[in-house]
């Protein structure tokens, strides 16, 4: 057996060796309240366990059986020679077509196999291939009852759309000779400790009126992102997708990077110069669905309703109208770990933040749900086990493969394990996101005044994750940018965004008041909100507006979908206050790590004086979220002794604040116990400013 293979099964059951439980049921021991549910939990683990057996006995393992993109699709020897297979097994004939025959539908048949798959071996001719490089083609059926379809092939790695044609893809072989192929020069980096995350969509990374290309977010967006001290990169919409405002998650072809920010080697260059500037890349990967199109998408492939999808209800999402994968399905399993496995290789990729989770955990995908944290929700009749299952093996393949490669939930159910490791029973991954930290903020921000916020409860929801599962919080991401909604920056500024934001124009107090809880939001999410942080692009300067995709109701309009950078660039405009506070949190979490540090320990939850005081990573965070009130000589407490001083204040003028607080003041400790803290020293607190304070000796 291939090493790979045995490690990939010695992995489930090692665990008994270190005194885990062998039946998957470890995670027990996390959280005592899962005990009822041991036997969901066994079986869960049994049917993993027996998926990758079945593909170690009938496949070759993980290893081998990932590599589907190596024999499906078109592949391509030394010689020249070209095959194509694809499985269709509801078609009766098959018949490779194209621009290389005149678009023939009889000259090039293929042969079928016992496993429904057709196959076509194109020999070379003096070494030059049969198809051309950059040559359309299709893949024409015969299917019961007679009817002939025509597809682009499931694996193709290029396809092209001319919206003055049709808005129907043409499927394209991409095979440039080898000296015009890009060739990857640096290393993918170490794996952060710290995710600092910066989501980013290539299309709308300009402020120009058009789509942005692999290029330009090369030349422009690295250095800018590199700048502000963000270590991982997660990048939408690359999964190429028919309609642009679906923001990517129409997904079309599985296995071919947008063309519409160019080529396949464009991207390439992309994360590999990411990946010189030490920034880890991931792709935002859509196994949740499919575009329900037929002739340029998965559905109905072969003729029928059911080759990649379930059939009837079930294979449909009612609420995004798209096609849902059956992922009990052998061969289902094929493409969509091979899917994984070829922007691993092909491309480079670090790791994926897997959208859609919940929709893959549950039946019902969370349509019309609240989840209440009951535990039978999570293991209920309600589960999709075979969704569960397939997120268990594609992290353990991810996990054998990659010992490197990250891998972050999207799933608004708290379903528990979702981030421990197979062994214990778990789903695998190594990070959830906190989603309900952007509802709680702007419920805030619509619902309630300052005076009304609850510190407490800001408190309580960024601290409530599950033991031993990592969290990345954020306050907003991308689909709070989305028209409809607004952005925090929005919300507190409204009207005047578009009229004080200028350092000519009067500081308002709503601009003033922006400006503060812009920061303080942020900061406080950074610090005490999760194991990870991450920002969509362009809200960490307080971009205005939201975010709309051309489309027939705004006209075709390019004037939402953009990020408009010039704003922070502008040093007449109050953005750059909001960018360079930015820039200092990341910086300052660079070199004191408190996202790889213990949860914070919570010293005072004022709801009188409005202040927040917490401990983490050896730093001493105080915030006043109070309207009105600053405080002198305020008496906090502090675990370890010594001298503070101050290494991050939301009231520096560099970040649009007042300077009321001397950077160089030092803060001595006090040997006396306060607030369950061994020490206290005292501090002045102006009113919406937030301090964090550490030890001098780590200056």
């Amino acid at each position: 057996m291939d090493p790979l293979n045995q490690q990939s099964q010695n992995s489930m059951y090692a665990a008994a060796a270190g005194g885990q439980a062998p039946d998957g049921t470890g995670i027990i021991d996390m959280d005592p309240y899962l005990e009822e549910f041991r036997e969901p939990l066994k079986h869960r683990f049994a049917k993993a366990q027996k998926w990758i057996k079945d593909i170690d006995q009938y496949e070759g393992g993980l290893e081998k059986f990932s590599r589907g993109y190596e024999k499906l699709g078109f592949t391509f020897s030394d010689n020249g020679d070209i095959m194509y297979r694809e499985w269709a097994p509801n078609a009766e004939q098959a018949f490779l077509i194209g621009e290389f025959n005149n678009w023939n539908r009889d000259s090039h048949p293929m042969t079928k196999d016992q496993f429904g798959v057709f196959e076509l071996h194109l020999p070379a001719r003096d070494g030059v291939p049969a198809i051309s490089h950059n040559t359309k083609l299709k893949i024409s059926m015969v299917i019961p009852g007679g009817e002939r379809i025509e597809r682009i092939p499931a694996w193709i790695t290029r396809v092209t759309q001319d919206l003055n044609v049709s808005p129907v893809y043409d499927a394209v072989l991409w095979n440039p000779l080898k000296h015009e192929r890009y060739v990857f020069k640096h290393p993918r980096p170490p794996r952060p400790q710290s995710l600092r995350v910066y989501e980013a969509h290539v299309g709308i990374s300009s402020p120009e009126l058009k789509v942005a290309s692999y290029k330009e977010f090369t030349r422009n967006m690295i250095p800018r992102i590199k700048h502000l001290g963000y270590n991982v990169i997660q990048l939408m919409a690359i999964m190429e997708h028919a309609y642009y405002a679906s923001f990517g998650y129409q997904i079309n072809s599985f296995f071919a990077a947008s063309s519409r920010y160019g080529t396949p080697d464009d991207l390439k260059e992309l994360i590999d110069t990411a990946h010189a500037n030490g920034i880890t890349v991931l792709l935002d990967v859509v196994h949740s669905h499919a575009s329900k199109n037929t002739l340029d998408g998965l559905n109905q492939f072969d003729g029928s309703d059911h080759q990649y999808f379930h059939e009837g209800a079930r294979g449909r999402h009612e609420l995004w109208d798209s096609r849902l994968f059956n992922y009990g399905s052998h061969e289902v399993l094929r493409f969509l770990l091979s899917n994984l496995r070829f922007w691993m290789e092909e491309y480079h990729f670090d790791g994926f933040r897997f959208d859609g989770v919940t929709s893959m955990l549950y039946t019902h995908h969370g349509i019309g749900t609240g989840f209440s944290g009951g535990y039978h929700e999570y293991f209920g009749p309600g589960v999709d086990e075979d969704g569960v299952v397939y997120l268990m093996i594609a992290n353990e393949m991810l996990r054998n493969l990659y010992p490197d490669a990250t891998t972050i939930a999207e799933d608004v159910s708290g379903m528990p394990g979702l981030c421990v490791k197979l062994s214990l029973g778990g789903v695998g991954f190594d990070y959830r996101l906190a989603m309900a930290i952007p509802d709680m903020y702007i419920k805030m921000l619509k619902e309630s005044t300052d005076s009304e916020w609850e510190i407490g409860h800001i408190a309580h929801e960024l601290t409530n994750r599950r033991h031993g599962e990592k969290t990345i919080a954020y306050a907003e991401s991308h689909d709070q940018a989305l028209v409809g909604d607004k952005s925090i920056m929005m919300w507190l500024a409204d009207a005047q965004i578009y009229t004080h934001m200028s350092t000519l124009t009067e500081f308002t107090p709503v601009i003033e008041r922006a400006i503060s809880l812009h920061k303080m939001i942020r900061l406080v999410t950074h610090a005490l909100g999760g194991e990870g942080y991450l920002n969509f692009e362009g809200n960490e300067f307080g971009h205005p507006e939201w975010l709309d995709f051309p489309r027939a109701g705004n006209d075709n309009s390019f004037w939402y979908a953009r990020r408009q950078f010039n704003l922070p660039d502008d040093k007449l405009l109050r953005y750059k206050f909001l960018n360079e506070f930015d820039r200092a949190m990341q910086l300052t979490e660079e070199k004191y790590g408190w996202l790889h540090h213990p949860q914070a320990y919570v010293s005072l939850k004022n709801e009188t004086d409005k202040v927040l005081v917490f401990e983490r990573a050896g730093l001493l965070w105080i915030f006043n979220f109070h309207p009105t009130k600053s405080f002198t000589d305020y008496r906090v407490g502090v675990e370890e002794a010594g001298t503070y001083r101050i290494v991050l204040d939301t009231d520096w003028p560099e970040f649009g604040g007042f300077n009321r607080n001397d950077r160089n003041t030092r803060f001595f400790t006090t040997d006396l116990a306060w607030n369950n803290r061994r020490n206290f020293t005292q501090v002045y607190i102006p009113c919406r400013t937030a301090l964090v304070l550490a030890l001098e000796s780590t200056l």
